[in-house]
């Protein structure tokens, strides 16, 4: 796993400071019932200086990328700065310092507490041992391949050779395909080009991923997805305090016309 301060790309938005103590524990489910907190502690989870850190693996369009000038872009960029402005509304002095890394690595990163949040077009695994937020998008796992493949269906899938992001769900679907050779790849960017280039027969990815690069580059997605899946913020086991602020202020931004501004601006509706 590689360590926080070898790869950091950081954007700092605000400015302001507090300190962090131990957390309870709480469930990792998605669905759970949220743990009722004191709303005037939220912030005493925070790691230092009021910075919310976040965790980030920019090869995701539309959810995060970086554009000509190495800036993180993306619908998850912009919903968090959503989030941020809630929270400061109320007389909050909060900032997001984003920080890059591969995205395999960004739970060890939130296990240790090198930074608060993950925000990377996450989906819920029960083995993921960290806390998942209320989902903020709807999503499934895909199936993209090259316009001249004769792979037209799920079942001509068996046997392929497949690839999909390490340490994501699209992983776990791809290895649950019978027969399949399965390529684990950190970098999603390389992953699509090398399907570009044949050396897999298909990859399996977040449908808006997949969209974004049937528009952009010319593959093909097959109709039914391979499973369903939702996106989700994800923390510490154990910070539901962080978590449930979070997620009192996913269902407010969620009911704006902000939040509907961002996806259509991100082609996510």
């Amino acid at each position: 796993m590689k360590k926080l301060g070898l790869i950091c790309l950081a954007m700092f938005l605000l400015v302001g400071c507090s300190s962090k103590p131990a957390t309870p524990t709480a469930s990792t489910d998605p669905s759970a019932t949220p743990v009722t907190t004191d709303e005037t502690a939220w912030d005493s989870t925070l790691i230092q200086d009021n910075i919310i850190s976040i965790g980030v693996s920019p090869d995701y369009p539309p959810y995060e990328s970086l554009d000509t000038s190495n800036k993180i872009v993306g619908f998850d960029v912009d919903f968090m700065n959503l989030i941020l402005e809630t929270i400061n509304k109320d007389g909050g002095n909060y900032s997001i310092e984003w920080v890059q890394m591969d995205f395999s690595t960004i739970i060890s990163a939130i296990q240790m507490e090198q930074v608060d949040l993950g925000v990377s077009g996450f989906t819920y695994d029960s083995e993921r041992d960290v806390l998942f937020s209320t989902p903020y998008t709807e999503s499934a796992a895909v199936v993209v391949v090259n316009p001249n493949s004769d792979i037209k269906t799920l079942e001509d899938l068996n046997g392929k050779v497949l690839a999909a992001q390490l340490g994501s769900t699209g992983e776990v679907a791809a290895k649950n395909v019978e027969g399949a050779e399965v390529n684990s790849i950190a970098n999603v960017n390389i992953m699509m080009e090398s399907l570009k280039n044949n050396a897999y027969d298909a990859v399996i990815i977040d449908k808006p991923v997949a969209e974004n690069y049937v528009k952009n580059a010319g593959f093909v997605m097959l109709e039914e997805p391979i499973q369903d899946d939702d996106t989700y913020i994800i923390a510490k086991t154990g910070n539901t305090v962080l978590m449930d602020k979070i997620n009192s202020v996913i269902e407010e931004v969620k009911q704006s016309d902000a939040y509907k501004a961002l996806l259509e601006k991100w082609e996510l509706n």
